[in-house]
């Protein structure tokens, strides 16, 4: 039988998870609201923006956001609907795809990336001093690769 967790434990957790899901919450609001773009649209992006040509094979797409397989491809679909990223073969090998970011998608956020940073800035860096940055880096940065490792369980 697993250990219950002790009461300071049980605090963290419970701050953790009601605090995060609120941050959550409140960053896909105010992003839906100022730019009519998700999440998970501006992450797409952002990743797309940062890799070589501007493009990522589905597999890896799928493995950097945390995404199902099934997820990305839905959620690839939706942005190429409406142009912010196409979908072609990958330029190395053919057999697989890639996701590419459009112009229109770059233009999108360049537009909403100062106002997800006024966003991120306003309801959790700028309550924060550099020690608990510091200590949340170092957290994350922890746990981050040891979860994605994880097997996913049915």
């Amino acid at each position: 039988m697993t250990r219950p967790l002790s009461d300071s434990q049980q605090q963290a957790w419970r701050a953790f998870v009601e605090s995060s899901w609120a941050l959550h919450t409140r960053l896909e609001d105010d992003l839906r609201a100022t730019t009519g773009l998700s999440m998970s649209d501006f992450h797409v992006m952002v990743v797309l923006s940062e890799a070589p040509g501007h493009r990522v094979r589905m597999g890896e797409l799928a493995n950097r956001l945390v995404f199902s397989p099934s997820r990305c491809t839905y959620q690839i679909t939706s942005m190429v609907k409406r142009g912010l990223v196409r979908k072609q073969s990958c330029s190395d090998d053919g057999r697989g795809q890639e996701a590419v970011l459009t112009d229109a998608g770059l233009a999108a956020l360049t537009a909403a990336a100062p106002l997800h940073l006024a966003t991120v800035r306003e309801t959790f860096i700028d309550d924060l001093d550099d020690a608990e940055i510091a200590t949340i880096t170092r957290v994350f940065g922890r746990l981050g690769p040891r979860l994605r490792s994880l097997p996913v369980t049915a």
